[in-house]
């Protein structure tokens, strides 16, 4: 039934639904998620938040977020994929719709808000990507699950959009009541979005699988042929996840090449003010285009996955993302023609380094045999979401907590702070070029023969 995926040669306007839905959720999602950046840069001076207290908020949801895809990636091999991406989108929109009845100056009570977003943006993004792959022909599959990553920084654009021209008239509340919005992505989803064939088939319901393999391909279901000898039902448990070292240790080292990209988005605004000395809503427009340089990116990315594979397409943009990010420290202080480089080596940077992520999201999906996709991508990008804590946190403590957010402590720490954010980068190089597997154009049985074949051999018992 499967091998009717492998013989496509142009994708169907269903298939692109599906595709619509993990991208649209993960756009807003995204927005949720960095929506904080845009806030803290409304509070910090009239809350007279220290360096501490602003890291609090900021790395809250990097707390969470590696329990969050570990939850929802093991629900979506449980219960399935669509039940665990609606769970998903609802958790991340009440939580970020509940930032909107912050008491004045209560910042744990962000603290706490942010915790449950960061839970649920993660969990989500687990889903969606072993959702599409499963969808997806091997010939496709990384320049099409790469897409639903692009529109991740259309979230950031779409933040900056409301703090640069919104805000002012609606206020930091009314942009947190936005995140509301991802709600309603719950109806398209249960209206247009089947269960997994894969995910199906191993549960024993043949009907099922055809009927959704028959939605995404646009054909009648009586043209699929169900199997003659029905395969046993399977049933894992998350810990064979640990079977697989080197998919662990490859998922995790490229997943924590976010650790820089995600700290520098979180704080950028907050950077952009205080380095540029410009007002929030002229640093929101920045970071405009910022968002869409890394929108640009992301397509590019998406695009060299396939054409370079994934190994050679990972080294090149994590270690070209690593040299942006370390120059932009650098070159803080430096304007030509009155252009500041600092922007212009964040601009860059975004490009390669956000971009990277279409490469690496994917990846982590490919990593793992189908029966573990959910959880083995749910726990290797858990441990990547770390970077979501150590990031800030890293910031912070270079920069020094109990330090004021001001100028002065903001330019001491640039320098030594995105050389920080630069280092992430090169570890995910290092782990493409030496851990690493190519997945490029191997279907997903490929993929779990390669990899069940190092166990098989080495538990097979020599004849006597």
């Amino acid at each position: 039934m499967l091998e009717l995926l492998e013989h496509q040669t142009k994708l169907t306007a269903n298939q692109w639904k599906i595709a619509g839905a993990a991208t649209l959720g993960d756009m807003l999602d995204f927005f949720d998620f960095f929506l904080i950046g845009f806030v803290l840069a409304f509070v910090v001076k009239d809350w007279h938040l220290n360096y501490g207290q602003s890291a609090a908020i900021l790395l809250a949801s990097g707390v969470s977020a590696p329990f969050g895809s570990l939850l929802y990636g093991w629900m979506a091999d449980k219960v399935g994929r669509r039940k665990a991406l609606i769970t998903a989108v609802l958790n991340v929109s009440l939580a970020t719709g509940a930032m909107a009845l912050t008491p004045e100056g209560g910042w744990i009570y962000l603290v706490v808000c942010r915790f449950f977003v960061g839970f649920a943006v993660t969990g989500l993004y687990s889903v969606d990507i072993t959702l599409m792959q499963e969808f997806s022909p091997a010939s496709k599959r990384g320049w099409f699950t790469g897409v639903t990553t692009t529109m991740l920084p259309a979230g950031g654009l779409l933040a900056a959009l409301l703090g640069a021209f919104a805000a002012p008239y609606i206020g930091w509340r009314g942009m947190v009541a936005v995140g509301l919005l991802p709600a309603f992505l719950c109806l398209y989803i249960r209206a247009f979005v089947p269960e997994s064939p894969h995910w199906l088939l191993r549960q024993g319901r043949m009907e099922e699988a055809r009927r959704a393999l028959a939605w995404a391909l646009k054909m009648d279901p009586a043209q699929i042929a169900l199997p003659t000898v029905v395969p046993p039902i399977e049933h894992t448990r998350w810990l064979e996840i640990f079977k697989y070292p080197r998919s662990i240790i490859a998922g995790c080292l490229t997943g924590l090449t976010q650790t820089g990209g995600v700290a520098l988005a979180l704080w950028l605004v907050t950077l952009l003010v205080m380095v540029l000395r410009i007002s929030p809503p002229e640093a929101s427009k920045l970071v405009i285009w910022i968002s869409i340089s890394a929108i640009a990116g992301r397509f590019f990315c998406s695009w060299i996955s396939d054409a370079w594979g994934r190994r050679a397409s990972g080294i090149f943009s994590c270690l070209t993302g690593a040299l942006f990010m370390s120059l932009a420290g650098y070159l803080h202080s430096v304007f030509i023609g009155g252009m500041s480089m600092f922007f212009l080596m964040i601009l860059i940077q975004n490009f390669f380094g956000s971009g990277n992520y279409s490469i690496v999201g994917p990846y982590m999906g490919e990593l793992w045999p189908a029966r573990l996709r959910g959880s083995g991508m749910g726990f290797v990008y858990g441990v990547g979401n770390l970077g979501k804590f150590i990031g800030p946190a890293g910031l912070a403590l270079i920069a020094g907590s109990s330090n004021l957010v001001s100028p002065k402590a903001t330019l001491d720490a640039l320098v030594p702070g995105f050389n920080y954010f630069a280092f992430w980068y090169v570890l995910g190089a290092l782990a493409f070029w030496l851990i690493g597997i190519e997945t490029r154009g191997k279907t997903i049985d490929q993929i779990d023969a390669e990899l069940d074949k190092p166990r098989a051999s080495s538990e097979r018992v020599p004849a006597v």
